[in-house]
């Protein structure tokens, strides 16, 4: 029998964020080699094929994304994941991958945070309002001791529910501009943009930035000016081929691929935030490997 697909709200409850944190952190221990998703243009979008295995489990994910989605007042991504059992192969569990895109995405950020951002890191500035600024408002503030929320964004509407959900954590939260980047101790950009969203001059010494929205070559969050000054870190070497935050910067000689390291260097200790006052990027595209880590803690919470 096909089980019942497991929405936001059930996955919600079987895995809160910060067990998510807690499922990736040991995924990232010992990454698994895992062949790159499929991208294919379908025309208005993008279909991703992307399966992973390991010991316990197997699963792929099917999704799309939808560029002008949100002007359609429809989510941007779209799919479903299937989690099969081993050595079985039976399907055990069906996810709407949305839900468990946003979770994984946002966790692998927090998971980048503990390892990457200064401990004492409480002003964070978010870039987008949708399902993963929301995702990453929880994240960030799973592992540190949040103060402050800036929110920028064009769609005001927007920003005013993800200030509710921020004053709900207890956090002082409020709009804000790409200047205010110079008073940020944390940055998270979870936007469709393709031009950069701020002025990389501007990000003080020691701050840390969560880089999720590009995953195309022609499209970029962030600019050459914090490229430049940055100590890069990915979840997958595909970042350097699918992202175009590092593919334009490498092309012209801007980042050399000696300053970009894995995240899992930093999960294990052999490389990390060398001073206080370092800049830090974390550039990611996603990987099976961490939607595979989450779907399995959460069915594994389902059997029982």
């Amino acid at each position: 029998m096909v089980p019942s697909i497991i929405g936001e709200d059930e996955l919600a409850r079987l895995l809160p964020m910060s067990d998510a944190i807690a499922a990736l952190e040991a995924a990232f221990l010992d990454p698994p080699e895992l062949p790159d998703r499929s991208h294919l243009d379908v025309g208005g979008g993008d279909l991703l094929v992307m399966p992973a295995w390991s010991e316990g489990a197997a699963g792929v994910k099917l999704v799309t994304v939808s560029p002008d989605n949100p002007a359609r007042a429809l989510p941007l991504i779209h799919g479903i994941y299937v989690l099969f059992d081993k050595p079985s192969l039976e399907p055990v569990a069906l996810f709407d991958a949305a839900p468990l895109t946003a979770l994984r995405t946002a966790a692998v950020s927090a998971v980048a945070t503990v390892h990457l951002a200064r401990h004492d890191a409480s002003r964070l500035v978010l870039f987008g309002a949708g399902v993963q600024a929301h995702a990453h408002l929880a994240a960030m503030a799973a592992v540190r001791p949040l103060e402050r929320v800036t929110i920028v964004s064009r769609t005001p509407e927007r920003v005013e529910r993800l200030i509710d959900a921020a004053r709900a954590l207890g956090l002082d939260a409020q709009a804000g501009h790409p200047e205010d980047v110079s008073r940020a101790d944390i940055i998270c950009t979870c936007t469709t943009s393709s031009e950069p969203l701020f002025d990389g001059g501007r990000v003080a010494s020691g701050v840390h930035v969560n880089a999720i929205g590009s995953y195309r070559p022609e499209a970029r969050e962030l600019d050459d000016a914090l490229i430049e000054r940055a100590r890069v870190f990915v979840d997958v070497a595909a970042a350097m081929r699918e992202s175009g935050d590092l593919v334009d910067p490498l092309t012209r000689g801007i980042l050399d691929r000696s300053r970009v390291r894995p995240l899992g260097e930093a999960v294990t200790g052999s490389a990390g935030r060398a001073r206080p006052d370092e800049i830090t990027v974390f550039k990611s595209v996603g990987a099976a490997f961490e939607d595979l880590a989450v779907a399995a803690a959460a069915a594994g919470r389902l059997q029982r």
